[in-house]
């Protein structure tokens, strides 16, 4: 801070709106939003952004104002207010809600990949789940294996896919107005009316919350920065304002024009996978281009996602591995290389992705994989949210302790009133979307995802739980566990692997039930390994 006070270098609250703006929200938010609830969910932006994306915003700006010195991040906010556990635990929850994430963009990588050299969803209904699956494994090990060496190249990448995943948002938006003009006003949503865009609140809508939660939140990611700004007491509010605004255009407007080439009462199955292209190449016949509009997209999705998926893999395992310390990470997961890598982190990563990709491959068709995993990280990812508005309320029950240069609400009482409101907003929607999305309700299929979902919240979240109790092991007897152990416990993992591929012959609803019997004993088993002391190696 000192220094950019010396130079007068400073940034300025429209590049801080802009870095803000690509980490919040994307076309592909708008998709899959528009896929659970149609053209009602204008009003639901419109609800979101002045009730839910304003206040987290600036208080995501209050957070990292107050600990700037220690580079505002979320598991530090955690770790400054309520002690070294939670703020561990808080940075292993952050990682947990990023291997779905990391799952998911590898899948978008595949399905890019598919689009780009074919031009149609042809290739999905020759490819099967475990096709799917393995080139989607294949595809985040290929960028385990090459981050490192391609690092600037990713940051071009980077640059370059995000810049142009941004302008293909907007060129769409504003072609399909044009469109609309061009036919004379006539939209595929039949009728229109004021209706078509009121919700009805049951409890299949608030069920959906968690994914509109899950489009808006990421903007913690720049709280780094609010102490970097020349007047962030001013300035602050403005960037948070404009990219209200910006966010406002996208969703509201882009959602409409969803609703130009797509009828909202009858939505095809498979809008969250290849809603994106059908939307680009309806765009392109329209104005007499053919699939020009659409090649173009999927290049440029295949390029942001594969620098978001290179970006994902490496700085969300070294956040982990160097931002929890010594006292809770067992010193086998802290274990780098000459160049500085976690490559036990990395391989924990590539188990823990293994794992989520096992549940879901059983799911009847390639779409239920796909939607699954989205609707995964619709639940994990608000949950880690609630965190923000926790930490937010600690700082307010001692204002006096925690001294910032920009202040949210003055008022101590009003301010953890709205970080309350906030949290059990997000913690209701996080706990309401572990049902099942895009299935029939309560079908085979549904009581699958349903227990899957489960199975995947308890393992991410519980795996976090475990580690300290193995670095406790580490420093007790010098090793977590001997040669032995390590072989009974890889061996469990492989046997419940074969076990899930036998299941794979299996009705889907005795899969789910399985699952849990085979994960209980698993942990039995682990535990009882565990209890024993481990013989030097």
């Amino acid at each position: 801070m000192d220094d950019m006070q010396t130079h007068g270098k400073y940034i300025t609250w429209p590049i801080l709106t802009l870095m803000a703006f690509v980490t919040v929200i994307g076309f592909d938010d708008i998709m899959y939003n528009f896929q659970n609830q149609g053209m009602t969910v204008i009003t639901s932006w419109i609800l979101m952004l002045f009730l839910y994306v304003i206040p987290y915003s600036l208080m995501v700006g209050h957070l990292g104002s107050v600990f700037n010195q220690e580079g505002g991040g979320l598991s530090s906010w955690i770790r400054g207010t309520k002690g070294e556990f939670l703020g561990y635990f808080t940075a292993w929850t952050y990682w947990a809600a990023s291997v779905p994430y990391v799952v998911d963009s590898a899948n978008s990588v595949v399905v890019g990949f598919g689009w780009a050299f074919t031009g149609s969803n042809k290739f999905q209904d020759t490819m099967s789940n475990a096709s799917f699956t393995f080139w989607t494994f294949v595809t985040f090990v290929i960028f385990i294996f090459i981050q490192h060496h391609l690092k600037n190249s990713m940051e071009i990448l980077s640059t370059i896919g995000g810049g142009m995943m941004f302008i293909m948002t907007i060129l769409f938006v504003i072609l399909a107005f044009f469109g609309l003009a061009k036919s004379g006003g006539h939209m595929a949503t039949q009728p229109m009316t004021w209706h078509t865009i009121i919700p009805k609140f049951d409890l299949k809508y608030w069920s959906t919350v968690g994914m509109l939660i899950y489009a808006v939140n990421g903007c913690e990611l720049i709280a780094p920065y609010v102490t970097q700004m020349k007047n962030p007491r001013r300035e602050f509010p403005k960037a948070m304002i404009a990219l209200s605004v910006m966010t406002a255009f996208l969703t509201i407007f882009g959602s409409f024009a969803l609703g130009i080439y797509f009828n909202a009462y009858h939505l095809p199955n498979d809008l969250k996978m290849n809603g994106s292209y059908y939307a680009f190449s309806a765009l392109g016949k329209q104005f007499g281009v053919g699939n020009l509009f659409m090649y173009i997209y999927a290049w440029t999705s295949v390029l942001y996602m594969c620098a978001l998926l290179a970006v994902l893999l490496d700085a969300m395992t070294r956040m982990l591995i160097s931002d929890t310390g010594e006292k809770y990470m067992p010193k086998f997961l802290r274990k780098t290389n000459k160049d500085g890598l976690p490559i036990n982190g990395y391989l924990l990563t590539c188990g823990l992705s293994a794992f989520i990709m096992l549940l879901g491959v059983f799911l009847p068709e390639m779409n239920d994989i796909f939607n699954w995993l989205l609707n995964l990280n619709g639940i994990i990812s608000p949950g880690v949210t609630c965190w923000i508005f926790f930490a937010f309320m600690q700082i307010r029950k001692n204002s006096k302790k925690y001294p910032s240069e920009y202040v949210f609400i003055k008022n101590d009482k009003l301010a953890y009133l709205a970080g309350l409101l906030l949290l059990l907003v997000t913690a209701l929607a996080t706990m309401l979307g572990i049902a099942p999305q895009d299935v029939k309700e309560f079908s085979h299929t549904w009581w699958y995802e349903l227990i899957i979902n489960i199975v995947a919240i308890v393992v991410l979240i519980g795996l976090g739980t475990i580690l300290p109790s193995i670095r406790r092991r580490e420093e007790k007897y010098g090793i977590a566990f001997d040669k032995k152990q390590w072989t009974a416990i890889f061996a469990l993992i492989i046997g419940s692997i074969i076990l899930n591929v036998w299941l794979g012959g299996t009705k889907i609803a005795w899969r789910g039930l399985m699952i849990i019997i085979e994960s209980a004993v698993a942990l039995c088993l682990v535990f009882l390994i565990g209890r024993r002391k481990p013989e030097s190696n």
